[in-house]
């Protein structure tokens, strides 16, 4: 079972303090809250400036749950969170209103991926497909797999954080979930690491909702999915009776997300990273102001949505903890997610004009 220790306990209180700190310095440090133009970007879910380098308190959490780490693991741990630091740095330079392309932050965490590969000497070990993992083995084939999905999560977290507390509750919900899978595994490295990085996401959390003082930022949502996607790809290592289906269920709804983003984008012939206003949860968001709140209610729509989306979100990593060692029902359980997703999505847009006040 599960339980929280005191060194979590600190991790959460200092990304707290972190976090109350940004806020508090936010009116002498103009540039902790970013550049005025991000108010008019398409992506854009808010109506003021607002700090968001929330990733300084992630990645501060971080760095010190080197100290706590097991010393089994601590050094290849300290060389992981070195090789994070490079897409750290980018996505904070972002953060702080020095331009960084969504093309140089793809780079940064496929740099990040690469480096880690050459400190540990470890990519993702296999897919769940059979024919397929006999060939992950190879590096030929294994390290830009390992390279596509830990730098396509990364990326899928920055996608999700569009309103107050979804990404962190997401990432908290996925950490937990890890940490159980790790257990009923026997792998109780991971068991301590993920409770680490859940209480540290934990700590951001209480200050980004409901009110959303604080964001996630890039460096934030990005720190966020490049540990988790490798968190997966450790257990994997460490645990082979543990299902790749399971993990990708843990992470499921930054994934889903990416995956509609990309189809949406290709299908209107723009390019897959240019932003828009057509993810799920500014779907939510507008349907809550139009059909319930009515509009100019934003501040009540924003965290309302995370509420209303928390169940679809917490849903599949439940059940990839149901299902960590059965990978062919993990594998149905990620289609019929999928399906179920990719269908509320399309009929939402008729929903809304029917049920609009």
């Amino acid at each position: 079972m599960l339980h929280f220790e005191w060194h979590e306990f600190a991790l959460a209180a200092l990304s707290f303090g972190l976090c109350v700190s940004i806020v508090l310095l936010r009116s002498r440090f103009p540039r902790l809250s970013g550049r005025r133009e991000d108010l008019r970007a398409v992506q854009s879910m808010h109506t003021r400036l607002t700090p968001r380098v929330g990733g300084v308190a992630i990645f501060g959490a971080l760095g010190l749950s080197v100290i706590f780490a097991p010393v089994s693991i601590s050094g290849p741990y300290a060389n992981f969170v070195l090789a994070n630091s490079l897409l750290f740095v980018v996505g904070l330079a972002e953060d702080l209103g020095f331009h960084m392309s969504p093309r140089r932050r793809m780079l940064a965490a496929m740099g990040a991926s690469l480096l880690a590969i050459w400190l540990l000497g470890v990519w993702l070990p296999r897919a769940g497909i059979p024919g397929l993992d006999l060939l992950v083995n190879h590096w030929v084939i294994g390290v830009p797999l390992t390279l596509l999905v830990t730098a396509g999560i990364a990326n899928g977290f920055n996608l999700i954080d569009g309103v107050n507390g979804l990404a962190s509750m997401t990432a908290i919900a996925a950490a937990i979930a890890l940490s159980y899978i790790a257990e009923l595994a026997g792998y109780a490295t991971m068991v301590h690491l993920s409770m680490m990085i859940a209480a540290g996401i934990f700590g951001f959390f209480l200050v980004n909702y409901p009110f959303g003082l604080i964001f996630l930022g890039d460096a934030g949502a990005y720190t966020i999915g490049f540990v988790l996607s490798w968190f997966g790809i450790a257990v994997l290592l460490n645990a082979p009776d543990v299902s790749p289906w399971a993990i990708l269920l843990t992470l499921y709804w930054p994934v889903a997300d990416t995956l509609l983003a990309i189809y949406r984008r290709s299908r209107r012939n723009k390019d897959v990273s240019a932003p828009d206003r057509l993810h799920v949860h500014q779907m939510v968001m507008r349907a809550l102001e139009i059909c319930i709140l009515g509009r100019n209610r934003r501040q009540i729509a924003n965290p309302l949505t995370t509420l209303v989306l928390s169940p679809f979100v917490i849903a599949p990593p439940i059940a990839g903890v149901l299902l960590w060692n059965q990978n062919q029902n993990a594998f149905l359980a990620v289609v019929v997610f999928g399906v179920l997703f990719f269908a509320s999505y399309a009929a939402a847009p008729g929903l809304i004009r029917r049920f609009r006040r």
